[in-house]
């Protein structure tokens, strides 16, 4: 009896919408560019090339598109200042976003805007998705966020300045040479850490460096704070005090035990573990094995033209009908 080759897994592709939207105003607004009704459309536009790009680059299986929530968050209650030192949006760019889902809509594309959560919360279902149905998963975002979710099953594409081209793939591997963590921890390495864009403050006194080395040298932070708070940091002050001798590095064990037993260190780390971990359990709506439903490619040619076509730009028109429809012919109609 012959074995039954493995089949190759297949792709879901998960896009950030919003992070590619914001990119794309503050790098294409100089153009000024329009729709056929007069409206703000260069994000728009920038958005929809750089998910063709990205259609064209990885032919997924089925794709989903995550929206934040613009009128609630449950984050922003339970921290009014959640990203409180970003600037003030363009109003030309609200304008977009609030146009992003019912274009992608329009195209007959999945979306999901989950009430009061983000897009960054539908990338983290898409990776657990991905998992327990035994697909590969590709994130497109430039949320550093995202990057918890990497795994044996899920890359993230982190947007950059290059474009979808010139950014990295970022694998366990690669993720692990770039922070010094393991994947699986990048989430409370991110904790400790804080995150400046968010405006949450990590541990303090415990840098990036430092977080990094806890977390290879010492283990998991539940097994540290149960050091820390049971037996007063012994093995972490050895683990790291090894480190140093090691490395040739100055002993930095107590010191760092200190700072993690100062009253509202727990406490810190526990509400970015909170406000950091995406969630994991919303219903993307995929049914890859139905055809036709959202999510799954070829598209609708007719569809494709006339809502690309509103967008006014007969090259992005062309390549969204080569990209979308499988359908290499219908692009001379464009």
């Amino acid at each position: 009896m012959h074995a039954v080759p493995d089949r190759p897994r297949r792709l879901l592709l998960a896009v950030d919408a919003p992070s590619l939207l914001h990119r794309n105003h503050h790098a294409r607004a100089h153009t000024r560019h329009r729709d056929r009704s007069g409206r703000p459309a260069w994000a728009l536009h920038g958005m929809l090339r750089q998910i063709l790009e990205s259609i064209d680059a990885f032919a997924p299986d089925a794709v989903i598109f995550g929206l934040d929530d613009r009128t609630a968050s449950y984050r922003r209650d339970a921290y009014p200042d959640y990203k409180a030192g970003r600037a003030e949006k363009d109003a030309e760019l609200v304008e977009q976003l609030d146009r992003a889902g019912a274009l992608l809509d329009a195209l007959g594309l999945a979306t999901l805007t989950p009430p009061g959560l983000e897009a960054d919360d539908v990338n983290a279902s898409a990776a657990e998705w991905a998992r327990r149905n035994d697909w590969n998963c590709v994130i497109i975002t430039s949320d550093r966020d995202s990057f918890a979710h990497i795994s044996e099953h899920t890359q993230v594409l982190r947007l950059i300045d290059g474009g979808i081209n010139g950014s990295p793939l970022l694998s366990p591997a690669r993720l692990q040479v770039m922070y010094g963590v393991p994947a699986e921890r990048y989430l409370e390495y991110a904790a400790v850490r804080g995150d400046a864009s968010d405006n949450l403050p990590g541990v303090p006194g415990i840098g990036e460096k430092t977080a990094a080395t806890l977390l290879t040298e010492v283990g998991s932070m539940q097994e540290i704070w149960a050091d820390v708070e049971h037996d007063e940091g012994r093995s972490v002050i050895a683990a790291l005090d090894a480190w140093a001798a090691e490395t040739g590095g100055r002993r930095i064990g107590a010191t760092v035990v200190k700072r993690l037993s100062a009253p509202g260190a727990r406490d810190t780390f526990d509400f970015n573990v909170r406000m950091m971990a995406g969630r994991t359990d919303l219903d993307l709506g995929l049914t890859p094995d139905i055809p036709g439903t959202p999510g799954l490619l070829p598209l609708d040619i007719a569809r494709v033209e006339r809502v690309v076509g509103h967008l006014n730009m007969d090259a992005t028109t062309q390549l969204a009908l080569r990209v979308l429809t499988g359908d290499p012919a219908s692009a001379g109609r464009a």
